[in-house]
């Protein structure tokens, strides 16, 4: 509690400081991957294209420079589409009953997948074309 007894300035759930703390948040990324690839298709569509796209990438004749714009792009998707499965998994755990908000997060976390997408395209048509 703070010293105003008020709520805590820290939620109990989280870890213990140091290299236990860093091995438990590693855990708990790991299972997020884990969630994700097993429960959402998209994730794993994604997760296929950059399977593709990354070997190419490195294998271009693009500059270092270039290269990292390339996987960047691809991994920008991939967390793009993390974050759009969360708050989708958040809205339906919280109601799976229609409503306007509900909907407006939904498309919000689906555009800005859109635009990771689109912004992929960009960043290849430019590093490869010139």
């Amino acid at each position: 509690m703070t010293s105003s007894g008020g709520p805590p300035d820290t939620s109990p759930q989280k870890s213990k400081a140091g290299f236990a703390r860093l091995a438990n948040a590693f855990r708990y990324s790991c299972a997020g991957l884990v969630a994700a690839f097993r429960h959402e298709a998209a994730f794993r569509q994604e997760c296929a294209l950059a399977a593709a796209l990354i070997p190419v990438a490195l294998l271009s004749g693009a500059s270092g420079v270039g290269k990292a714009l390339l996987v960047g792009s691809v991994m920008l998707v991939l967390l793009m589409e993390l974050i759009n499965s969360a708050i989708e998994a958040e809205v339906d755990r919280v109601s799976l009953a229609r409503h306007p908000l509900a909907k407006r997060a939904k498309d919000i976390g689906s555009a800005a997948v859109l635009v990771a997408l689109i912004n992929l395209v960009a960043i290849w048509a430019l590093v490869l074309l010139g």
